[in-house]
């Protein structure tokens, strides 16, 4: 049976609202080889047991790709009719490329383009930060912003946008 569903799709929701859950979900419903591409780092032992516990979560069908920074290079190389890839998470890729100085803004540019133009189904992951309270910090302020952005960039190129709340998902695209 061919894959019908949408190119690609953007999952946002907040912290522990069950977006990656949902993401895993539609790609095992999609019966295509699976590829899970995390953008987490290991920077400390919690991390490091959460991802751990995230890997666990996975069947064993799935291949794992740790890349924090060279998504869109990692996306051309991996993307296939066949194959249905989950990019976990956005937020996390965006904190990396901040935190390594690198101008994010052409790199979003860069993904969005990805996205419209796959060769198979990406789902990407990607925190809503911009409900909560105004950050204290001049940087806490530019990350939520420069999310804010990425998110508007990325619901733009998607064929398909959920909203994921309390492991409950609403359409808003596609």
């Amino acid at each position: 049976m061919a894959y019908d569903g949408p190119r690609s799709t953007l999952l946002l929701g907040g912290a522990r609202s069950g977006k990656s859950s949902r993401a895993l979900a539609l790609a095992e419903e999609s019966s295509l080889s699976p590829i899970f591409v995390a953008t987490a780092t290991a920077g400390d032992q919690e991390m490091a047991e959460r991802i751990a516990r995230h890997r666990q979560e996975r069947s064993h069908r799935w291949r794992t790709i740790e890349e924090p920074l060279r998504l869109v290079e990692t996306l051309g190389s991996v993307s296939s009719e066949g194959r249905v890839v989950v990019v976990d998470c956005l937020t996390f890729w965006l904190a990396n490329l901040m935190f390594a100085e690198r101008p994010w803004e052409p790199e979003v540019a860069r993904l969005a383009d990805c996205a419209t133009r796959s060769a198979g189904p990406v789902m990407f992951v990607a925190n809503e930060v911009g409900w909560g309270i105004v950050p204290d910090t001049p940087l806490g302020r530019q990350f939520r912003d420069a999310q804010g952005s990425l998110n508007q960039s990325m619901a733009a190129a998607c064929d398909r946008v959920e909203l994921v709340v309390a492991g409950l998902s609403l359409r808003l695209k596609g």
